[in-house]
This record gives structure tokens, sequence and C-alpha cells, in this order.
């Protein structure tokens, strides 16, 4: 059963909208697709105007299931109105989460999954996601594959670049690269791909904003793990398989 963990280079930069899509494009295929985001910050309740327009909304419309108590709970246990980091949102409300307890949850979803299983992070790579935990600690536990999105505004390729030498650092495999297109952006994103693509030693893809997902995009959480050519880093190390 493929799993794959949507992670960011930062938060803000469209992590969900290349989940959306990616979801979609599985489904319409055929493909069984659960589509989770475990932790979620800034998801008012569900009777609330603005729910529509969460994370967790638009996760669950993807899937084309209806947002109700059951759907809602099922798709994000862990929710907090304030759009802050996990940690500092649960302690607004009086709450904590502890790291054992997200990926025993997780886990458990990987193993009744039937087929495809996506799991959306939260912020970036390194946000917080407990008092004492990271994403980056979270994937790792989990020892599933990374999507790694990054967007396409000023300073994109530096915090995509970062993230993808931080998972290489922890021996985290990494999938491709999806560079979102950031609104207002100062370049296109197909100019931001440009410059990661060289440096990175995985495929590295584009997707507009609400746009269909490409087909290499769906090629990285269709089946096993791939490996792609070695090259060597500025350090003359030599490339891995991802």
């Amino acid at each position: 059963m493929p799993a794959l963990f949507i992670a960011g280079a930062g938060t803000e930069i469209g992590k969900t909208y290349v989940t959306a899509a990616l979801t979609r494009r599985l489904i319409a295929e055929g493909r069984r697709v659960r589509t989770l985001k475990p932790l979620a910050s800034g998801v008012p309740p569900l009777d609330h105007p603005d729910f529509a327009a969460s994370d967790t909304a638009r996760l669950l419309d993807a899937q084309g299931l209806a947002p109700t108590p059951e759907t809602v709970a099922a798709c994000s246990p862990w929710r907090y109105v304030a759009p802050l980091a996990p940690d500092q949102a649960a302690a607004l409300e009086g709450r904590a989460l502890a790291l054992p307890d997200l990926v025993g949850w997780c886990r458990a979803e990987m193993a009744r999954a039937e087929d495809i299983l996506i799991i959306e992070g939260v912020g970036g790579l390194m946000s917080p996601v407990t008092p004492d935990a990271t994403g980056l600690d979270w994937l790792k536990a989990l020892g599933i594959p990374a999507l790694l999105v990054s967007g396409s505004y000023l300073g994109a390729i530096s915090h995509a670049l970062t993230a993808c030498e931080t998972l290489r650092l922890h021996a985290v495999p990494l999938r491709a690269v999806a560079v979102s297109e950031s609104p207002g952006a100062p370049t296109p994103p197909e100019t931001v791909a440009a410059a990661i693509r060289p440096r990175v030693a995985a495929p590295v893809l584009c997707l507009g904003r609400d746009a269909p997902c490409p087909d290499e995009l769906a090629d990285v959480a269709r089946g096993p793990q791939v490996s792609y050519p070695s090259r060597r880093d500025g350090t003359g190390e030599p490339g891995r398989a991802l």
C-alpha cells in the first residue's frame, strides 16, 4: 500500500492545493485514495461559514466527501481554531498533543488503507507540531516518503533547497518537489523549478493554483519507490537513490 507524506518548504505555500489536486487525479483514475490532514490549525467549527475554506474542508471535497462531524473527525482528528503553529494553537485551547499519539493514529490509518494513503503535514517541515517535536520528527517516525511542496515567491528557491537538504541529511526518501504557484510572485513557478531541478536528485514539477494535477505528479503517488540517477552535490558526495 503506497503512502505519501506531503511536506512543506514553508507555510501558506499551497500544500493543500497540491494535495487536493493529486487526490482528485488518483480518484479519477479509479484508485481508492484516503487523504488525511491529521493535524490542522485555523479550522473553524463545522457550522461556521468559514469552514468551507479550511484545509480539512478542501481535502474532504477532493475526496467527494460531505463535511459531517464524522468525516471531519476522520480526516483531521486534531483541529485548532487559531491559525498558529499547532503547539501554540493547542495551548490557547488548553489542549496538548504528544507525538506518539499522532504517529500511532497515522500508523493505524496506514494499516487499514485499501490502496493509496496521503498524509498532509502542517506548516513547514521544521514547524513545531507538539511542544517537543517538529514536522520532520513526525515524518521520520512514520518512515514513509515525502513529496515536498514549495512556493514560487521570492526566496522560495532557498527554502526549497534547504528543506531538500534537511530531508537528505535525515535519510527521508524524497519522491518529488512540487512548485506551487504563489499568487503575486515575481516569477512563474517554472523559473523556480528550473533553479531547483539541477540541485535535487528527484523530479521537480510545477502546479498552478487550482490547476489539474500533472501526469508526473500522479506518478510519484501510484507505485513503489523509484530510484533516480546519482548526482554530485557541492561537497562531492554522490547522490543516492531516493
